[in-house]
């Protein structure tokens, strides 16, 4: 009977999840070519992955992407949260709400909004620099494209990690506030001493999904691409990287192998974060 009642749920799964993983691990093991059709060639896809400086140097700037942006935005988002939560904050839920509005945003109507306003030619930076002779520093350019691609995802998602961190602090027992109080501690030792520990478990959940999130940076540079002219390339990030293989370059079999891999790489640095974060827990 227990069976029968997740069975919905498990074909679902199955269709949508597993069998689009198996499917491209299957395409991965084979090579389409002009003259001999297609033919298996085992690892020889996953060899040639590894040994592509346009994948490496896609993860590389992914990697920079998640090492700068992903902190930053999980330190604004717990920096709300507690605000929130203090009791001090005039206007708490109108603030909550005006922070979590970005979120609700749809991500393609996120990046062109903030695409016409870093635009040189017609947005808000190229209006600013006709109008008072300015000369702002283009976001799309390939020097900053990267950190106007953080600026919009950090705007769009700290709303999200600081409900969960809020979420988190609203179920902290009030006799560990109140032991706080009776040994004299102070609102920053409160914070440092018996907050951030509680919602430990939190911390790690926010960070894990923000590296996946990282890792699948796709949304923003697609549609960032045509307004930025040349500093976004097809290989920008291993995700576009895939996309492109595929659907402009016919090679199916090599963009499975990248999301393979990719995705094999994304799922050992979130085990390992969450094996850290909650091994410190048992340690506590």
């Amino acid at each position: 009977m227990g069976l029968g009642f997740v069975a919905p749920f498990l074909s679902v799964f199955a269709l949508v999840f597993v069998a689009p993983i198996a499917y491209s691990g299957y395409l991965s093991l084979y090579r389409t070519r002009l003259i001999g059709g297609t033919t298996f060639v085992g690892v020889q896809n996953y060899a040639d992955v590894f040994g592509d400086t346009h994948f490496w140097s896609a993860l590389a700037r992914v990697a920079l992407f998640l090492l700068v942006q992903v902190p930053i935005m999980l330190v604004l988002a717990l920096a709300v949260a507690l605000a929130v939560d203090s009791g001090r904050l005039y206007g708490a839920g109108v603030f909550r709400l005006s922070i979590f509005l970005p979120y609700a945003v749809p991500a393609v109507v996120a990046v062109l909004m903030w695409g016409f306003l870093y635009g040189p030619q017609f947005g808000l930076v190229a209006g600013l620099n006709r109008t008072y002779g300015w000369s702002i520093p283009n976001p799309l350019g390939p020097d900053l494209v990267l950190a106007s691609i953080g600026n919009v995802v950090t705007w769009s998602y700290v709303g999200y990690n600081m409900l969960i961190f809020f979420s988190a602090l609203r179920v902290v027992p009030l006799a560990l506030y109140e032991a706080a109080a009776v040994d004299g501690a102070s609102p920053w030792r409160v914070i440092w001493h018996v907050k951030l520990p509680a919602i430990r478990g939190s911390l790690v959940i926010a960070t894990i999904f923000s590296i996946i999130g990282s890792f699948q940076l796709f949304n923003e540079p697609a549609i960032l691409r045509p307004l930025a002219m040349n500093a976004i390339t097809t290989d920008y990030t291993p995700n576009l990287y895939a996309y492109f293989l595929s659907f402009s370059g016919q090679q199916y079999n090599y963009a499975a192998t990248v999301a393979i891999v990719m995705g094999a790489f994304t799922m050992v640095i979130a085990y390992l974060v969450q094996l850290r974060g909650m091994r410190g827990m048992g340690d506590r």
